[in-house]
């Protein structure tokens, strides 16, 4: 869909997870970094393979080296169907997922979060900032009644808070999030939280919503290119079947129009035509009979028609 709505832009393809393990015995090789670092966005798919999930070398540590080298400390992940329509801004490249972590000569093993007040404020003014192009509501989910982490991550966003007197701001709990998330996901706008907490609440809001195989995300950085990619797994259960959902990650790509290549209208064009596509040609997830290959048909007919329509409406 890149091709079609922006046949200007240049694509170069490097591999990364499974398939570079098995072609360089690296899940994210050198070559891979610099390209992704002198790109002006990154399009990324599923990494996995159930191959390599007791291995020493993994391909999730091909995944969070690259969102290290681009600092994507931002990863935004929306969540909208019907009434409810969520962002969830979840801190990516702190927390416990990259603390300190070992086994003791004794046999305990140990997992550290850590994080620092500046990591903090950018991940906390960068959602109070999407909150103000919002509905003006940030709910900031610690876990501050146990954490010392959390209680640290309220004082800050409590700090910043007077800078932006037109969003209103909560804290929540992260077991309360939770339950509110699966029961009455309408009432929030903007979530923003630390990295474990939020890897688990944005898949929940994606089950709320349709499922991971409709669930999109960017990861943004300060300056360095975005990385976009959808939520799910690579389903090698499926693989070469052509029953796949392309939603996620067509969706991305409409994240990496808004975000990564700062054009809206093609963002806005592209989800369009992924929404009428579920209508009219749903994957077999969906409740339907399409095939991948069926599904991406419809997505371009529908861009077809919108510009043929727009084509007419200039022309008048």
């Amino acid at each position: 869909m890149l091709e079609a709505l922006a046949p200007e832009v240049a694509l170069d393809e490097r591999l990364i997870g499974a398939a570079a393990i098995r072609a360089t015995g690296s899940p994210l090789p050198q070559e891979t970094v610099d390209a992704c670092l002198s790109a002006v966005a990154v399009l990324k798919g599923p990494v996995g393979d159930p191959e390599f999930e007791a291995a020493d070398i993994r391909p999730e540590q091909g995944l969070l080296a690259l969102r290290a080298a681009l600092d994507t400390y931002a990863n935004l992940r929306p969540a909208v169907q019907g009434d409810v329509d969520v962002l969830i801004v979840r801190e990516l490249v702190g927390g416990l997922y990259f603390g300190a972590h070992g086994v003791r000569d004794d046999g305990t093993v140990f997992d550290t979060c850590e994080y620092h007040p500046r990591q903090v404020e950018r991940i906390a003014r960068r959602a109070f900032r999407l909150a103000q192009s919002r509905r003006g509501l940030l709910t900031s989910v610690d876990k501050a009644n146990v954490l010392e982490t959390s209680r640290m991550w309220r004082r800050v966003v409590d700090g910043l808070a007077p800078e932006f007197p037109d969003v209103r701001v909560e804290h929540m709990l992260v077991d309360n999030a939770a339950m509110q998330l699966a029961t009455t996901p309408q009432q929030f706008d903007v979530i923003v939280t630390e990295n474990m907490f939020g890897d688990i609440l944005s898949d929940l809001a994606a089950a709320v919503t349709g499922g991971l195989g409709m669930a999109p995300s960017a990861s943004l950085s300060d300056g360095g290119p975005g990385l976009f990619e959808p939520v799910h797994g690579s389903a090698p259960d499926i693989a070469g079947r052509g029953v796949a959902n392309p939603a996620a990650i067509l969706r991305s790509t409409v994240l990496l129009f808004e975000h990564g290549l700062a054009r809206p209208d093609e963002a806005h064009a592209l989800n369009r035509a992924i929404e009428a596509a579920i209508v009219s040609a749903p994957t077999v997830d969906l409740g339907g009979s399409a095939s991948t290959a069926e599904f991406g048909a419809a997505v371009r007919e529908q861009l077809a028609v919108d510009e043929a329509a727009s084509s007419t409406y200039r022309s008048s």
